[in-house]
């Protein structure tokens, strides 16, 4: 299983709507290095979901429930969607102020490559950020 981070401004796609809904098509991607991010995405893989612009915090654990297939919001071939689906809200949203200030973090793409809205999240990063958030891993 792959681990990756998603994001969404709240005020366009917050998780509270993503829990109403139960289910969604990633859409809108159109970056190359994001989309190839979900291309790669397999079934089962875990993402985290980050509140962009506003918040600036992981607020829950989403998962892929559909691998990559054409993006229906338009007509271009180069760009896919997968399906994902809420796992759970994390119990403390852990911040970017927090994953700043831990050196451990220093390399997550989300401080590197900080306008890619698809990410990968390496095991030890996710793991790092369940402990601040003081959940356990999802199966």
């Amino acid at each position: 299983m792959a681990y990756w981070l998603i994001k969404s401004e709240p005020f366009k796609y917050s998780w509270e709507q993503f829990e109403k809904d139960g289910r969604t098509f990633w859409d809108g991607v159109r970056n190359y290095a994001a989309r190839n991010n979900l291309r790669a995405m397999k079934k089962g893989d875990q993402l985290f979901f980050y509140h962009s612009n506003e918040g600036l915090e992981i607020v829950g654990i989403a998962k892929v429930v559909k691998e990559a297939y054409q993006d229906p919001t338009t007509d271009e071939e180069a760009w896919v969607v997968v399906d994902v689906a809420p796992v759970k809200r994390l119990k403390k949203p852990v911040s970017l102020k927090t994953i700043k200030e831990d050196p451990r973090l220093k390399d997550m793409a989300l401080l590197r490559l900080s306008r890619l809205s698809v990410q990968p999240v390496t095991d030890e990063e996710f793991a790092i950020v369940l402990e601040y958030a003081g959940t356990k891993a999802s199966k």
